[in-house]
């Protein structure tokens, strides 16, 4: 699979998947939670490996200040899945950290749509190999 296609396609799966995480996680479907949960992080290790194969595609460098941007941004929310985990594991123990929960999931859901954004962007304004 080329590296356009295949971060693409996982890229969507991924965002099919937590949005599986937030129905499951706002109807406390447990279960079918942590399942949507696990299948989204291994989607998104995946898409990541296909994004860094989208580097050697395009001069990501051409796309100027965006790509700056959009790097940082998509490292931030990567690492900050960890909160929405470190919570949950919180609320599993302790049902009054939900409003927490919560709030955290919310966050880095909006940080990852904001990251997909800028690296539309940054692919866009790319100039290819």
């Amino acid at each position: 699979m080329n590296p356009a296609t295949g971060f693409t396609a996982f890229f969507l799966l991924t965002l099919m998947l937590l949005a599986a995480v937030a129905a499951t996680g706002l109807r406390a479907r447990r279960r079918w939670h942590l399942t949507f949960v696990a299948l989204s992080f291994g989607s998104l290790g995946v898409a990541i490996y296909y994004a860094k194969q989208l580097g050697q595609v395009y001069d990501l460098e051409s796309a100027g200040r965006i790509t700056a941007v959009h790097l940082t941004l998509a490292k931030v929310a990567t690492f900050s899945f960890l909160l929405p985990v470190l919570s949950g594991i919180a609320t599993v123990r302790n049902r009054a950290n939900i409003v927490w929960h919560r709030r955290l999931a919310w966050s880095v859901l909006s940080m990852t749509v904001l990251s997909a954004l800028t690296g539309v962007w940054m692919i866009l304004a790319a100039k290819p190999f």
